[in-house]
């Protein structure tokens, strides 16, 4: 046994010494290294040039951004989503399955074993010249067939960086989907309690134009008020009852949306009424350049420009050679108690072969193209990526700035609606006004308050989308995959 082992490791050693100096020639050819494509930025923002950036130690978003709003049920539903959100978990199998395809080219760069053992009971011909035995023997065959590429100009360690990148931005796409649906949530759950709030202003209308109704009912069963005054009265609160019950609409869908979402069937899920109180959170400062670092869609883009880099480097290996070496070792007897001993071993080495393509009537020129234009498209959609990027932020910072100043413009509105309702009311009771100015006071007072919760909602669902923009909670860190071997 131990002479068999000595005879099977010369070949091995006399194989693993031609893979080696093969492995060691293929670093003769290294492509050119990779290099990011520049990218359009900016030094600072222009909607809020005060947005920068925050020091080391300074207050960043990190991982969970939702609990900037501090709200325990909008913390708990987003937690739901990484849980049970079915397009995340769609996204995260295509992550898994870039992840395997990584796998299995990098399996590429090693060598292939493979064994076929057989087992054969023959008789041969006693009618063969070279033999005048006709007797039946055994034979027990068991081979182990080693082959391998040489990677001498860089094609396979070209496609598993290929690979490796396309995985990466896998990684990255799952990234920017599991924020969109974080934020998509935070939006309609910001809605839901905007039409909350809106449904309270709306019941304590109708209970104010119901009083409203009974003090005119009176005046007209005493002879101050016309008939026509009631009606008014009436059509007024029944307006606002039916607008009451219409906003329970919106909210109903806000809900079901949200419940898909967080992946439970809409008619389980519910959310207790909750107006809106939140305010925008102070967003941590940023410079535009670290756009480039904390959005995964971008890291993504930046991916596929190096996948596509390293696949132009493949074409161009396919104008060399491709160079296997092979060998066989193992044993072969007639019987299993002669299989494993010396005289039963048997090798060879060989053969090397070298595929050359002489005529190919210009495919190779076509795929290099090919895989060229595929890169400067992957550079072009990666710089209008970050272009998005910077219009994304641009547009929310614009719109934080505007509607603040909007707000204070509408809480004096507000205030002025609610005096102008005060001496219309004050008015009419005192008999110096009839009840179309009271109705029309009422109107206008509903009707501000009303877009003061819009507002409101626009300014939370702006912080959000900015928060969106720049990134949320992501580092590329994320994007580091396991070793060779690792699953």
């Amino acid at each position: 046994m131990r002479r068999a082992r000595r005879l099977l490791t010369a070949p091995s050693a006399a194989l693993a010494v031609l893979v080696l100096s093969s492995g060691l020639s293929s670093g003769c050819l290294h492509p050119a290294p990779y290099v990011a494509p520049a990218a359009p930025t900016a030094e600072t923002f222009k909607e809020d040039p005060l947005w920068k950036a925050a020091e080391p130690r300074d207050e960043a978003v990190r991982g969970d951004w939702w609990e900037l709003y501090a709200d325990a049920e909008l913390s708990e539903l987003e937690r739901q989503i990484d849980v049970s959100n079915q397009n995340l978990k769609a996204a995260e199998a295509r992550f898994a399955e870039a992840r395997a395809s990584l796998r299995v080219t990098r399996a590429n760069l090693y060598p292939q074993v493979t064994a076929t053992p057989s087992v054969a009971v023959v008789q041969p011909s006693g009618s063969r010249g070279i033999s005048s035995f006709h007797d039946v023997y055994g034979d027990i065959l068991l081979p182990g067939q080693v082959s391998y590429e040489v990677d001498a100009w860089g094609r396979i360690r070209g496609t598993v960086n290929a690979s490796t990148a396309l995985a990466q931005a896998s990684a990255a796409d799952l990234e920017t989907a599991r924020l969109s649906l974080h934020a998509e949530l935070a939006v309609d759950y910001f809605g839901l309690q905007a039409v909350d709030r809106e449904k309270q202003l709306l019941d304590d209308a109708v209970q104010s134009y119901e009083q409203a109704l009974q003090l005119t009912n009176n005046r007209f069963q005493g002879g101050i008020a016309s008939a026509a005054d009631v009606a008014l009265a009436e059509t007024q609160l029944e307006t606002t009852r039916a607008e009451a019950v219409d906003v329970t609409i919106q909210r109903a869908e806000l809900e079901h949306a949200i419940a898909a979402l967080v992946g439970q069937p809409a008619p389980a899920f519910s959310i207790a009424l909750s107006p809106i109180t939140a305010l925008p959170p102070d967003v941590p400062a940023q410079v535009p350049s670290a756009l480039l670092e904390r959005r995964p869609d971008i890291a993504a883009a930046e991916r596929r420009v190096a996948a596509a880099s390293a696949e132009v480097g493949v074409t161009k290996a396919a104008w060399y050679p491709i160079l296997t070496l092979s060998g066989t070792a193992g044993f072969e007897a007639s019987s299993f108690g002669r299989l494993l001993t010396s005289t039963s071993t048997l090798w060879s080495l060989g053969p090397a072969t070298a595929l050359v393509t002489v005529f190919d009537a210009g495919r190779r020129h076509a795929v290099t193209a090919e895989a060229q234009a595929s890169y400067d498209e992957a550079v072009a959609t990666y710089r209008d990526t970050v272009l998005s990027a910077f219009r994304e932020v641009e547009d929310q910072l614009a719109t934080l700035t505007i509607l603040a100043r909007e707000a204070e413009i509408q809480d004096r509105a507000t205030a002025a609606a609610e005096r102008s309702l005060t001496q219309a009311t004050n008015r009419y009771r005192g008999g110096l006004a009839n009840y179309l100015e009271v109705t029309v006071a009422q109107a206008v007072a509903l009707a501000n308050e009303r877009a003061g919760v819009g507002i409101e909602l626009r300014r939370v669902a702006a912080s959000v989308l900015l928060l969106k923009a720049a990134g949320g909670g992501w580092s590329p860190s994320s994007l580091a995959l396991p070793p060779a071997g690792g699953k």
